[in-house]
């Protein structure tokens, strides 16, 4: 479900982290499809970051440490890029997705590194 819009940013919920690759990987293609065509002047890249947790609920708004981290992720993205937590790609074990890991990184407001998986999205030939 769509939870809040910032600019050119949403935050999205699921029901779980294999929802929101599959999600994420089909915005990926389908920005990518709409690219080839050469409708527009220059790309539309897309940066995704996913996390996984319990935030906190106020009526229908979310917030707390998951929400903070997964923005904190998404922002550390490059463009055309889906950064996960180790904890997303924990949580999709023996699905077919397929995860490199990234490494770890100090992102603002965690004391610790975060270690980070980005998900291969392209569609291989």
């Amino acid at each position: 479900r769509e939870v809040d819009r910032a600019g050119d940013g949403f935050l999205t919920s699921f029901s779980s982290a294999s929802h929101a690759v599959t999600c994420a990987v089909a915005i990926q293609r389908a920005v990518g499809s709409y690219n080839s065509t050469g409708a527009l002047p220059a790309e539309i890249k897309l940066r995704m970051g996913l996390g996984a947790g319990d935030p906190l609920a106020d009526g229908d708004a979310l917030f707390g440490s998951t929400v903070n981290l997964t923005a904190r992720i998404c922002a550390f993205a490059d463009p055309g890029q889906i950064l996960t937590a180790r904890v997303v790609r924990d949580l999709c074990t023996g699905k077919a997705f397929a995860f490199k890991r990234y490494g770890e990184v100090n992102l603002k407001g965690f004391a610790e590194p975060i270690e980070l998986h980005e998900v291969a999205w392209a569609e291989r030939p």
